[in-house]
């Protein structure tokens, strides 16, 4: 039984936004295999040089971002230490862990990837508009 409350210009917008997303994360598994990284390596170098507020990481903070499991996490993180576009530091304030943080190598990449990813964001003109508005509210 369909919700009445929502209209099918709703329904159009949900069904374009999702289009454009798995456009965009198409594009960008893609763009990812052209510099030599799989999507998850690329998606691992994102999440900690985009971290709030500094440049590092915790295998912990990662994982969460990424929506996977710690285990996993410190396998992805140890392929990117050794393809070397991430380093493990020592956690001064937490010896049971470490920050994990991009090297030169890894910021040359993510630098070029962000450039063409913010561009097929552009070019998807991605409008997100809120509920209330698209009810006419």
């Amino acid at each position: 039984m369909p919700n009445e409350d929502l209209s099918k210009a709703l329904y159009e917008q949900l069904a374009d936004f999702r289009y454009k997303m798995r456009l965009f994360l198409r594009f960008s598994e893609s763009a990812a295999r052209e510099v030599g990284l799989t999507p998850q390596q690329h998606q691992l170098i994102l999440a900690v040089q985009g971290y709030p507020g500094r440049d590092y990481a915790t295998i912990s903070e990662v994982a969460e971002k990424l929506q996977i499991t710690h285990h996993a996490c410190v396998g992805l993180v140890t392929r990117c230490e050794k393809s070397e576009l991430v380093k493990r530091r020592p956690n001064p304030d937490d010896a049971r862990s470490v920050h994990i943080a991009l090297t030169d190598k890894g910021i040359e990449i993510l630098g070029r990837l962000s450039t063409v990813h913010l561009k097929q964001l552009q070019d998807l003109k991605l409008d997100l508009i809120s509920f209330e508005d698209s009810q006419g509210k």
